[in-house]
């Protein structure tokens, strides 16, 4: 599944390229914390020579749509190959989504929508899932959609060979042989287990399962090799400097897209993007930084909008060695940090505080009368000295993306007598080696890593903290988590999964395996002058087919 910031899974291979841009999907903020560093000084001194009123939210069309015009986008160049099955890069995947399409897509709160299925439903036991297809799509080049096709995506993600990115998303709850097309028009997923919240690991929240022909075979920026069911066809692509796209006019959703194309232009320096946007080079972003672009609203043309998210910056403390062996020592860093700086700070206050469990406060079954986790420096000394730790010293490791989230813990913590070392390191080393023995992400005695946001707790869940748990980088084991976490996915009735939610919750809680701080948000700076329908996604997903001229 989709993993660390930008969505999938940090060393899904040992062979991946260095992730340089990872904060890219969703973009939770980290950059802007230190006031007089780089692109953040940029965004400010921007801000302050086009004085005018703060504009924010989204730009929603007021009448009726304008056809035409080529919409104009900045983002970093993907550090990985635009390959629909291995991407695991935000923008990436922004390229591959003006293209392809999902069964069921998720909107700005998170909501499961019909798109290539019209509808699903289960079995009593949550186990077997039917889904519908929406009749009378084809493919940008005439071929029509089936249910065979939609298997033959699937059977390609869940082959291990093809190292899918998607393929750690579906873990013990669907493998090879697990789908099936009784008709032309019906796919059914049979389950390893019960699991009440599987339309959301077809959807976009499982963000490699866009719906690929069937004799798919790579060489997606290849413009004949880039044939998908969504709104833009691919017409060329540079490595170097961008790719263009222009209407699908064989788009299922008809009279959309209103654009006649998009143009993508990538910018290795981030400071140039945000230039590119304030001086009109370039309409929106693929993937807005909070900290870059909130200092430019209002100035000019500049619009951003907001939305809650469940993105996170996970700290994770592993709990079978020394010194985070003893429950006390992990209380005692949860205690020294000051959360409210560090959402201001790193997360441009757009988040949600943290209180150490993977509830997210957007969660409907996140249990709100768990008492908040605050900064208090006594608890430290005392917690400290019950574990018999006369003056704790450890390593925090992370790559680039964490680094300013880094120096605040290691100056939170020192003002409680806790001594940090920081080891950054080049994203291909933490998140290169052996995924099962010795990577640094899932092995360092101490690490941050970002993790997109997810629509269900079950996805932070049942990866990150159950006993068997593939990004298990606490090597927590808890059989009463396990045990509720298997029946949180299993049942259907909202009193139930609240009442396991808060077993959990409560457990990780005490125990302390990983520390969230806050829950981040996300943006979407634009033009507001020359498009609408422009909006910020939780996990910065890209829909411009609903987007028109102003």
């Amino acid at each position: 599944m989709p993993g660390p910031l930008n969505g999938t899974a940090p060393g899904t291979t040992a062979d991946d390229l260095p992730r340089s841009w990872r904060e890219a999907l969703p973009g939770t903020s980290r950059r802007g914390f230190l006031a007089a560093v780089g692109a953040g000084s940029l965004a400010a001194l921007l801000a302050a020579c086009a004085p005018g009123d703060t504009k924010t939210g989204s730009s929603k069309p007021t009448g009726p749509a304008k056809r035409g015009g080529t919409l104009r986008v900045g983002t970093p160049p993907p550090p990985t190959s635009v390959d629909p099955v291995t991407a695991y890069d935000g923008s990436a995947v922004a390229l591959i989504q003006l293209v392809a399409d999902y069964l069921v897509w998720l909107d700005k709160d998170f909501g499961l929508q019909p798109r290539l299925a019209t509808k699903w439903k289960s079995d009593k036991d949550a186990k077997k899932w039917t889904f519908t297809l929406r009749e009378g799509v084809t493919f940008s080049d005439g071929a029509p959609l089936d249910a065979e096709t939609v298997k033959a995506s699937f059977d390609r993600l869940l082959d291990p060979k093809n190292k899918s990115a998607a393929l750690s998303a579906f873990g013990d709850i669907l493998a090879e042989g697990g789908v099936t097309a009784p008709d032309s028009s019906t796919v059914v997923f049979t389950l390893k287990r019960p699991y009440v919240d599987f339309p959301y690991l077809v959807s976009a929240g499982n963000y490699n399962t866009v719906i690929l022909k069937k004799r798919y075979k790579g060489d997606f920026t290849k413009p004949h090799s880039a044939i998908g069911t969504g709104p833009f066809v691919l017409t060329s692509y540079d490595a170097s400097k961008g790719a263009s796209f222009v209407r699908n006019k064989r788009y299922w959703n008809k009279g959309k897209p209103y654009l006649d194309g998009v143009e993508v232009t990538f910018y290795r320096d981030e400071q140039a993007d945000v230039a590119a946007l304030q001086s009109g080079d370039i309409d929106t972003q693929f993937l807005s930084k909070a900290q870059l672009v909130k200092p430019l609203s209002g100035s000019g043309d500049v619009v951003v909008d907001e939305v809650k998210s469940t993105n996170l910056t996970l700290f994770t403390l592993r709990t079978d060695q020394a010194p985070f062996d003893k429950k006390e020592v992990r209380q005692a860093v949860a205690y020294a940090l000051d959360r409210s700086a560090l959402r201001k700070g790193i997360g441009s206050d757009i988040g949600q505080l943290g209180n150490d469990h993977l509830f997210a406060p957007a969660y409907p079954t996140a249990p709100e009368d768990i008492p908040q986790r605050a900064q208090d420096k006594k608890k430290v000394k005392d917690l400290l000295k019950k574990a018999g730790v006369k003056h704790l010293r450890f390593t925090l490791t992370f790559d680039e993306p964490g680094k300013d989230y880094a120096v605040a813990v290691q100056s939170q913590l020192k003002e409680s007598g806790i001594t940090v070392d920081l080891d950054q390191q080049p994203s291909g080393k933490f998140y290169g080696g052996d995924q099962k023995k010795d990577t640094p992400w899932l092995f360092a005695a101490a690490t941050l890593v970002g993790y997109a946001g997810r629509p269900v707790p079950s996805q932070l869940v049942a990866p990150l903290v159950t006993s068997d748990a593939i990004w298990n980088g606490a090597k927590y084991s808890n059989p009463k988590v396990d045990k509720a976490a298997k029946a949180y996915d299993a049942t259907k009735d909202e009193k139930e999964r609240a009442a396991q939610a808060r077993i959990i919750a409560e457990a990780l809680h005490e125990d302390v395996p990983v520390i969230v701080s806050y829950w981040g948000g996300a943006v979407r700076a634009y033009n507001s002058t020359r498009f609408t329908g422009i909006e910020a996604h939780p996990s910065q997903f890209v829909d411009f087919s609903g987007v028109s001229k102003a």
